[in-house]
């Protein structure tokens, strides 16, 4: 074989790591990936039902425990509180001992953490146990983006991971009907539907037993042979586009050295700036998603709607999602991420912007339909684009620091709501949250890099 890494110019590791990659970059798209998305985006589905349900339990609680307005913005914002811890964790464990691992923990940690929550004699009860829960959905939600965009194909990444979120939207449905079925039934009937979006978590757990972990980190870590074996299998279930001939094992024992990274690396150019647009979107998303999502029922009511026809709305709310999800998929490939993330916070500026002038029932539907249209685009987008932005060595932690910005504005923006919705009324609410997503839109354009069709590594 010619010493190809002598030709290149390049350190023997990084050719290898150029190998690999090219050969995941020519991967058929197949049945594995297929699998791998389902399995993967099942876990998004029961993240957005634990995210979801408190907006439909919240309602109740309050009343069951007297609850201030401002102790209801803590319940509801709970789930953000230990999704900073959850996220930053889940960041770094993830690049230090593999995505794998830190997927099944998360799960598990959600799964008993959302139980106990249901079965809470008292409002302390209910908090630890919704703060616990959301170390376990913010853990997930970190690690399943970078792992399943390291397996796809660069000319299908942004319709791959923005098809990932798109489960999302099927978790909100799912918590929709059982707010809309089960809440209203009885005054314990709340503990059934947090109940029922932990069990599934059992069979889910089940299903990812087999799942190999990433290559692109088993390489970084100097293992190889396994990551050569895993893309072996992969590519004899796939197929290739245009085989590449170089072995890892071979590479290994030319003397390739294992990627070392740090969270310096993180404040070297140009990963810095790309942190601080991360920051700026994943912020702006976090307070202006989970506070529409989570208090759009409860404010429909305060708008003189009945319970049962405010969650009949929030369930055509969440359906709105879909298209939302799927659309900026595939626009992701089309047009590129940064396009799609602006074009969509732009839409959702628009759509607040009507939420805070109309008054009529139909009229709030429709614009908060266009809002949640246009949010869930938001988030196909960033979730693709995210991982891209920085090397495998640093990836889950890049994506765990942004995800737990989010997780802040999302812990402080329902407690805002809750306090300044008795000052600045509805239509105030929602002026605030165009100026947030105008802002995320020029940030996108202006500074974010294009990632479009670019290898990983």
């Amino acid at each position: 074989m010619p010493d190809l890494s002598a030709a290149s110019g390049q350190p023997e590791s990084a050719q290898l790591q150029s190998s690999l990659s090219a050969r995941l970059d020519a991967m058929r798209f197949g049945r594995f990936h297929r699998r791998l998305l389902l399995i993967g985006g099942s876990g998004y589905t029961f993240d957005a039902m634990d995210v979801a349900i408190i907006g439909f339990v919240l309602p109740v609680v309050t009343q069951r425990w007297g609850l201030t307005g401002t102790e209801a913005g803590i319940v509801a914002g709970s789930g953000a509180i230990g999704g900073i811890v959850g996220a930053l964790a889940a960041g770094r464990l993830g690049d230090v001992f593999g995505r794998r691992l830190v997927m099944m923990w998360a799960l598990a940690i959600y799964a008993v953490a959302t139980l106990v929550s249901a079965l809470a004699a008292n409002f302390d009860q209910f908090l630890i146990a919704r703060i616990i829960a959301g170390i376990g959905t913010s853990a997930e939600s970190v690690i399943i983006a970078p792992f399943l965009s390291e397996f796809a194909p660069s000319r299908l990444r942004g319709r791959f991971t923005g098809a990932l979120t798109g489960f999302f939207s099927f978790g909100f449905i799912a918590a929709a009907m059982l707010g809309w079925a089960l809440v209203p039934v009885g005054a314990e009937a709340w503990r059934w539907a947090l109940g029922l979006t932990a069990l599934p978590i059992v069979l889910l757990l089940w299903w990812r037993r087999g799942l190999p972990e990433s290559p692109r980190w088993l390489e970084g870590k100097g293992r190889y042979a396994e990551a050569e074996a895993i893309v072996d299998k992969v590519e004899a279930e796939c197929g290739s586009m245009a085989p590449v001939s170089i072995a890892g094992s071979m590479m290994e024992r030319q003397g390739a050295v294992p990627e070392k990274a740090g969270l310096a690396l993180l404040l070297q150019a140009p990963w810095r700036r790309h942190l601080a647009v991360a920051f700026v979107l994943w912020a702006v998303m976090g307070c202006c998603y989970y506070a529409f999502m989570t208090w759009i029922p409860g404010l429909l009511i305060a708008r003189g709607l009945t319970m049962s026809k405010s969650f009949g709305f929030t369930i055509a709310i969440y359906a709105a999602q879909v298209p939302g999800y799927f659309s900026a998929a595939w626009a992701n490939d089309r047009f590129g991420r940064r396009e799609v993330i602006a074009g969509y916070l732009g839409l959702g500026a628009l759509g607040a912007l009507f939420l805070a002038n109309v008054q009529t029932p139909t009229g709030l539907l429709w614009a908060s339909i266009a809002l949640s249209f246009a949010l869930n685009g938001v988030y196909a987008g960033l979730y693709a684009y995210t991982p891209e932005l920085f090397p495998t060595a640093i990836r889950a932690t890049a994506q765990g620091i942004a995800t737990a910005t989010s997780r802040v504005g999302a812990m402080v923006s329902p407690v805002l709501v809750g306090a300044l919705y008795p000052v600045l009324g509805f239509t105030g609410v929602f002026v605030a949250a165009l100026v947030l997503l105008a802002t995320g839109a020029l940030t996108a354009l202006l500074a974010g890099p294009r990632t479009s069709g670019q290898s990983l590594s």
